[in-house]
């Protein structure tokens, strides 16, 4: 396998119309498949709204089966292009069971597996824990044709345990779909030291693991939420090599050497220093 991989992100806003956002995605993954990629991360739940600012019953009718009608879109799509996509859906797992969901397409069409995101939120304009049941898969990795791709899902950027496992499964990257923004009434200098933690935390799970780390998020303004965009990407040392603009469409593709994850981590061993015999208080809420 070639340790040269090309990886395209798709920033963008969206519509109340799915129909309109399905067809944008698939024309801005046409355009990254043109520049080269080799693997597409979309954001999170692109084909809406962030329905998550408010509860409302009548959002779930937007969830769909995974497999399902979107996925087929997105198989039939990555057969022509000879590309993988990395699309996350809003599943309905059951009658009155959800998940935010990802779901990874290889090059050929094939439908790889899902990954259900693990850790729910429940703030101010991010009222997931009323849509989502909290994913129930574990930490997932894909072997597609170009890489082998572990999935998160926007509020797990905060958790080094789940970047940690997720590396230590195998991971060649972590790629992060993302709905974040900034409350309309908030000051610049908030904005910006939320934006820089955001940021800095996931390219500390780069550092600290040696992956690159793609992390893709949405633009446009929503109800009272901003969402601000600068979706980036790591190399395996937390180099930012490319940031998207805060408020503009995005369609970038980044090739990252994949050898450079044996460079950095031979430098820096700290996968070799891990003492794991002492580490079993961190399955612990707290310690009193």
């Amino acid at each position: 396998m070639s340790k040269q991989v090309a990886v395209g992100i798709v920033q963008m806003a969206c519509k109340a119309d799915v129909k309109a956002n399905i067809e944008h995605t698939v024309t801005l993954i046409r355009q990254a498949a043109a520049k080269g990629a080799q693997v597409v991360v979309l954001q999170e739940l692109f084909t809406s709204l962030y329905f998550c600012n408010i509860e409302d019953y009548a959002n779930f009718s937007l969830a769909e089966s995974i497999p399902g009608p979107t996925t087929e879109v997105m198989s039939t799509l990555a057969a022509e292009l000879g590309v993988v996509i990395v699309a996350s859906l809003f599943e309905k797992r059951a009658e009155g069971l959800y998940h935010n969901t990802t779901a990874v397409l290889d090059e050929d069409g094939t439908y790889l597996g899902k990954y259900r995101k693990m850790h729910i939120p429940d703030d101010p304009g991010y009222f997931e824990k009323f849509y989502f049941t909290p994913g129930d898969l574990g930490y997932k990795v894909f072997q597609t044709k170009f890489a082998k791709i572990g999935v998160l899902i926007c509020w797990d950027q905060w958790y080094p345990e789940a970047a940690r496992i997720t590396t230590l499964m195998g991971a060649d990257l972590l790629v992060y779909p993302t709905a974040i923004g900034w409350a309309k009434a908030q000051d610049a200098e908030t904005n910006q030291d939320q934006y820089s933690a955001w940021q800095t935390v996931q390219r500390g799970h780069s550092v600290a693991n040696g992956v690159p780390v793609i992390s893709v998020n949405r633009i446009g303004t929503e109800d009272e939420m901003d969402f601000w965009g600068g979706s980036f990407i790591t190399n395996a040392y937390g180099k930012v090599l490319f940031q998207a603009s805060h408020t503009d469409e995005v369609v970038h593709v980044q090739t990252l050497d994949l050898q450079q994850s044996d460079y950095y981590r031979t430098h820096w061993p700290f996968l070799r220093d891990r003492r794991i015999d002492s580490y079993d208080p961190i399955s612990k809420r707290y310690i009193d």
